[in-house]
């Protein structure tokens, strides 16, 4: 977040804040405030970069970026490649739902950027409904999906690839914000979607490979450095 980036919404009254339909303006992108190492978070209060709540909604936009990287890796595909009309479909779908994450990770962001006194009832977070969605859409792309027999080495397309990046960042974010919930007030729901996002991108990265049609890389320990072996 940019130091002169503010909210808008209702007009507040004095010392509060509002999140009716927050928006951001960014005035300049900077602002020299954080030269000496520290930054502001939601409510100005300054503190370093490296503490561990930066560190841990930092590593959420980090996220961001990858899924943002995933679903153009998905448009690609979709312009470059002929495929059957259903997995066009789908590919689609996913991208749009990538689209609809990327929303809640802003959201999550937010929440972790506010310290949990500062934190108003209306202010953008993940929710319950949103975990749940998580939930459904695996359990829809699964039933597409062979059952697996070992684990999955990432590749065969470069939106796989991106996607099972997209997890081990998201993993990583979630370890950040359970060292921040033993130092502070974490609400629960932060690890809670992180985890499920993870297990959603596990199961993208496979969707992705069963529609492009490139298959899946299967971990073998005893295979030879040059053999493969495919799981269609």
């Amino acid at each position: 977040m940019a130091d002169e980036s503010k909210e808008e919404g209702q007009a507040p009254t004095e010392g509060a804040r509002t999140f009716n339909k927050p928006r951001v303006t960014i005035n300049r992108v900077y602002t020299k405030k954080g030269d000496t190492g520290d930054t502001g978070l939601v409510g100005g209060q300054r503190v370093p970069k490296d503490d561990a709540r930066i560190e841990a909604y930092g590593t959420v936009d980090e996220l961001n970026a990858f899924v943002g990287a995933a679903r153009q890796s998905i448009l690609e595909g979709l312009a470059a490649d002929k495929m059957r009309p259903e997995s066009a479909a789908a590919l689609g779908e996913l991208s749009d739902t990538l689209c609809r994450v990327q929303h809640e990770l802003f959201n999550l962001g937010s929440l972790l950027a506010t310290l949990p006194e500062d934190v108003h009832p209306r202010q953008p977070r993940v929710t319950a409904a949103d975990v749940e969605r998580l939930e459904a859409e695996m359990d829809r792309c699964q039933e597409e999906l062979p059952i697996l027999r070992s684990f999955v080495l990432p590749g065969g397309s470069r939106a796989n690839t991106d996607l099972h990046v997209c997890r081990t960042v998201c993993r990583r974010a979630e370890r950040l914000c359970v060292s921040l919930a033993r130092q502070t007030e974490v609400d629960p729901l932060a690890v809670t979607y992180l985890n499920r996002l993870s297990d959603a991108l596990f199961v993208w990265s496979r969707f992705v490979a069963l529609h492009l049609g490139t298959g899946e890389v299967l971990w073998e320990p005893d295979k030879s450095a040059t053999g493969q072996s495919k799981a269609r």
